[in-house]
Formats: C-alpha cells, sequence, structure tokens
C-alpha cells in the first residue's frame, strides 16, 4: 500500500481522545499543512474531540505559519503539553494567538514544561521507559512545590513530581502514550526515508517518530517533495521508512514565516563580513552593544530568545565578524546549530553560516552536560528574593523554553532586557539615552509572577555568576543581591533607577562607573 496521501486522508486517522504530537520550532519545521488539515476537519464535522497534544517546542508563530493555532479550538484541544507558548501579536489583526486566549480563559487543560525536559521525556517513551527523572527545575515554577507546571485551572493532574533519591531531590515526568505524530522533513522517496536538506534544524522530529512507534501509533511526515528511493547519500536520511506510515506532500512549504529558502541557513556559504541585518539606534540596541562586551573568542556561548538574541546582530554591524573574525566566536542556541550567527526574532533558532548541527534532544544533552559555559538570556521580571521570570507575566504566558536548562547549566549568566516595558519612549544618540517616557510595567518587583529561575540561591550554592544588563543600568548578581555597577549618561540614578524598583540594591558602586558613550551612538 502506498503511504502518500493528501493531509485531509492523513488526518482522517485520528480518533477522539487520542494524543497527538507536533515538532515544529516556531516556523521552522513546523508541518502547518497537517495542523491545518485536523482543524478543517474538526470544524466541518466536530470529530475528533478532546485530543491532548504535544509540542516539544512552540509549533508555528500563530502569523503566516499558524502551527498550533490550527488546532486551538475548544473541544479538539482537551488538554496540551507544551515547551512554549507564543504570544505574537498580529500586526493586522491586533490580536494575540488563539491559544493564549484558550489560556487565558480556562478552556484547556494546559501545561508548560522545559524544553529540555519536553526533549528528554520524548526519549522515555520511545524506549518505553517509566519516566525522565532531573533535578533540573528544583525550586522553579515547573517544582510541584510551587506549580507543577501548570498553566491553567483545569490542569489538576500531576504530570510532574517529587521524587527524593540517597537524600538529593529530583523531578519526575511520568510516560504516557502518544498516538499519532505529526513531522517534517525536505524529502521523503516512497519507502518513507526522511531527509532534511533545506532544514536548517531537526529538533525532535526522530525522537517523535520513535516514540509514537513505541507506542504503536501513526508517524504522519510532511514534506516537500518526493525522490526515488536510494537517490540519496545515506548520511542524509535522518528518519528511515519504517517510522513512517504516511507521506503528504506539500511543494510550497516554507523554510519559515517570510523565508522559502536561504541556503544561508545550510552550511557551506562563507560570511563576507557585512552587517546585513542591522537594529534600528535605541534602548534595545544599547542592550545589546553591552551584553556583546561580555562575549568572549573561543568560548561557547548559548543564545536564547528575546533580546539576547540581538547580540550577534549588533556584533555583526560594529565589525567583531570582519574577515575571518566569526571563527574566532561559537555561538548555539538550544535547537542544535553551531557556529554562525544566531539570529533574532522570528528567525530565532537557525544560525546563519552554521559549521555543524546536532538535532533537540542531544542539544540538550549538550546543555546539560554543562558544555555551554556562557549564556545570555532575556529576563521579563527579578525579585527581592533573586528570582528571575521570563515564562508568565501580566496577560504573557510563553513558558520558558530552553531558558531552565541553560540557566541551571551555565557558569557566567547574562540577564538581557529593558528597565521597564510596555510603552517605554527612550531617545539615543550624542553618546545619551533620555528617558522621554517609562513603561507602565516595571521589571524589578518584590515578587516575581513565576519563578523560572532561582537565581540568588543557585549563585550561593553552584557558585554562577551573572551580570544583568539594560539600557540605562547594569547590574552585577551577587549572592547577596543586586549591586548597581554601572549608570547610562544622561539618567538620574534616583528617580530613574532606584525609585522604579520594588527593593533597594544591596550595593551601589561608589564612584559609580559610566557605560561606555559608544554604546550610545549612532
Amino acid at each position: 500500500m502506498s503511504k502518500i496521501c493528501t493531509a485531509d486522508e492523513a488526518v482522517a486517522l485520528i480518533g477522539s481522545g487520542q494524543s497527538v504530537a507536533s515538532a515544529g520550532v516556531i516556523g521552522w519545521l513546523t508541518p502547518d499543512d497537517l495542523l491545518a488539515a485536523l482543524g478543517r476537519r474538526f470544524r466541518a464535522n466536530g470529530t475528533p474531540r478532546d485530543l491532548t497534544f504535544f509540542f516539544p517546542v512552540s509549533v508555528g508563530d500563530a502569523l503566516g505559519i499558524k502551527g498550533m493555532d490550527h488546532v486551538a479550538i475548544e473541544g479538539l484541544m482537551k488538554r496540551v503539553v507544551s515547551g512554549n507558548y507564543l504570544n505574537s501579536v498580529d500586526p493586522q489583526t491586533g490580536r494575540r494567538p488563539e491559544m493564549m486566549r484558550l489560556i487565558r480563559e480556562n478552556l484547556v487543560e494546559a501545561y508548560c514544561w522545559p524544553i529540555g525536559a519536553t526533549m528528554h521525556w520524548l526519549r522515555e517513551v520511545g524506549r518505553r521507559g517509566p519516566g525522565y527523572l532531573t533535578s533540573i527545575g528544583i525550586g522553579s515554577y515547573i517544582d510541584p512545590r510551587q506549580q507543577g507546571g501548570k498553566y491553567t485551572a483545569r490542569a489538576s493532574e500531576d504530570l510532574v513530581r517529587l521524587h527524593s533519591i540517597d537524600g538529593r531531590e529530583y523531578l519526575y515526568y511520568p510516560t504516557w502514550p502518544l498516538d499519532v505524530a505529526f513531522i517534517r522533513a525536505s524529502s521523503a522517496d516512497e519507502h518513507g526515508n526522511l531527509s532534511f536538506e533545506d532544514e536548517p534544524i531537526t529538533s525532535a522530529t526522530l525522537a517523535m517518530a520513535l516514540a509514537v512507534k513505541a507506542c504503536g501509533g501513526t508517524v504522519i511526515a510532511q514534506v516537500r517533495k518526493l525522490v526515488p528511493r536510494r537517490g540519496r547519500l545515506v548520511h542524509e536520511v535522518r528518519v528511515p521508512g519504517e517510522l513512517v506510515d504516511r507521506i503528504v506532500i506539500a511543494p510550497d512549504q516554507l523554510m519559515t514565516t517570510g523565508i522559502r529558502h536561504d541556503d544561508r541557513y545550510l552550511g557551506r556559504q562563507i560570511f563576507d563580513g557585512r552587517a546585513t541585518d542591522r537594529l534600528p539606534l535605541g534602548a534595545d540596541k544599547v542592550i545589546a552593544r553591552r551584553a556583546a562586551m561580555e562575549v568572549k573568542k573561543g568560548v561557547v556561548t548559548i543564545f536564547g530568545f528575546g533580546a539576547s538574541s540581538d547580540v550577534p546582530t549588533v556584533m555583526m554591524e560594529d565589525g567583531a565578524f570582519a574577515g575571518d573574525g566569526l571563527l574566532d566566536f561559537s555561538f548555539t542556541t538550544e535547537h542544535g546549530p553551531f557556529g554562525g550567527v544566531v539570529m533574532s526574532g522570528w528567525q530565532f533558532s537557525a544560525n546563519k553560516y552554521p559549521e555543524a548541527l546536532i538535532d533537540g534532544p542531544a542539544q540538550f544533552d549538550f546543555i546539560d552536560g554543562g558544555n555551554c559555559p556562557a549564556a545570555a538570556l532575556a529576563f521579563a521580571q527579578f525579585d527581592r528574593a533573586g528570582n528571575v521570570n521570563v515564562s508568565r507575566f501580566g496577560a504573557a504566558n510563553p513558558g520558558p523554553g530552553g531558558f531552565i536548562d541553560i540557566a541551571y547549566n551555565a557558569r557566567e549568566l547574562l540577564f538581557t532586557g529593558t528597565f521597564t516595558t510596555a510603552g517605554l519612549d527612550a531617545e539615543v544618540g550624542e553618546g545619551r539615552i533620555a528617558i522621554r517616557r517609562e513603561g507602565k510595567v516595571r521589571k524589578f518587583v518584590d515578587r516575581v509572577d513565576e519563578i523560572t529561575y532561582p537565581l540568588l540561591q543557585n549563585l550561593h550554592d553552584r557558585g554562577q555568576k551573572a551580570k544583568l544588563v539594560t539600557e540605562r543600568a547594569v547590574f552585577e548578581v551577587t549572592p547577596e543581591g543586586l549591586v548597581l555597577a554601572e549608570v547610562a549618561p544622561g539618567v538620574d540614578v534616583q528617580t530613574q533607577i532606584l525609585d522604579l524598583m520594588a527593593f533597594p540594591p544591596h550595593h551601589i558602586l561608589d564612584p559609580l562607573p559610566r557605560m561606555a558613550e559608544a554604546l550610545f551612538r549612532d
């Protein structure tokens, strides 16, 4: 029997009450045609109902590639477990993703796990293991003593448990069966062998296929083209046909939103040293430039999603990669590319001009093994007790992504973000900054909305080092608390820093150094 079918025929195999896993990283690698067909089937006839969805990473961007928003439908989706969610505002409609509405209105059982846990959990399912055991996340929101990763009141089942072994605490994620997998590749042959020649990452694709087959389930692959069997080099085939049950051809699938194809993400392309991506002069650029001063040559540095991912862009713009300079730096993200330039915005996850690539589970082996000594991450809140929050604040529920695994395992941490948010208006130029209007939301709070990472506790227990960079101040983070170490030219320390903090710094350097004026020049 031929494995080739239409997307509508493929999703017709799914029954009510089943669990559906889908690979994808924002727009990269997302099997959008399959997710769209499943949503379309439910809207047409009301079936299948009450599905559980498992997304190791946020699938789709809710913009050009809708991803999980195709199936964010009450009745179709009963439960969702995801490594993170998206809060992007559609520039045409002004609306946030439908997935966010379901979570905010408590219409689904929503759970959010660290991406490292979702990747390693898939491995346990694939080998029919009892569950994933880890110390990563103790003391954070995923700890059952906090909230156990539950993002809605409907999420009442404890999917994460606390265990003690030989006097040490661990988080335990029991396995449960997966019935269907949606995965994506570049090419397939009639047997179902999958290759990824047009994809800059492979994420959890193989691990997901193995997990679903171990459960006796159905693996459905979306690909751009069909190729002859035995027509590719064996190392190009990353998923064997024995793991694939159905193949859907989607000739128009994009690399990611706004990019149909770009060889610069695939290797063999030589960086010419020119700045093709630029940030406008403003608060974000100041933060990225100051953070770039902390990046060391020859040290593996991992960048997270958000403000921190702007750092390589400004380094490129300011000439740090001129000639063969890019080869002096070792950059990566939680999604497996090594070398090249980390991208920001919706192009984050894949690197331009990469030199190597491993899949998602292997990358978290790399991270959890302590192989990323330096990390640059964003922050949304920092509190009196020294906790950092990036996962849930106000009406936003993005989740942690790879933040927790990265933060727990790095030796030097760099947190970046504006001092206030939601309407901040800052004029930058002539070597100084002028705050014309403060953001409505303050980030230095008495208590974070959610503990993504208990920073001070880990500085004390594990000997980590940390700095916090904003557009107007730089703080060193010590086990005793924040030390105000630098202030921007044009900023009043009392009214524009201290008065906007719910707690005072532990110490202020005296004399207080200024941030370099060059950071504030065009």
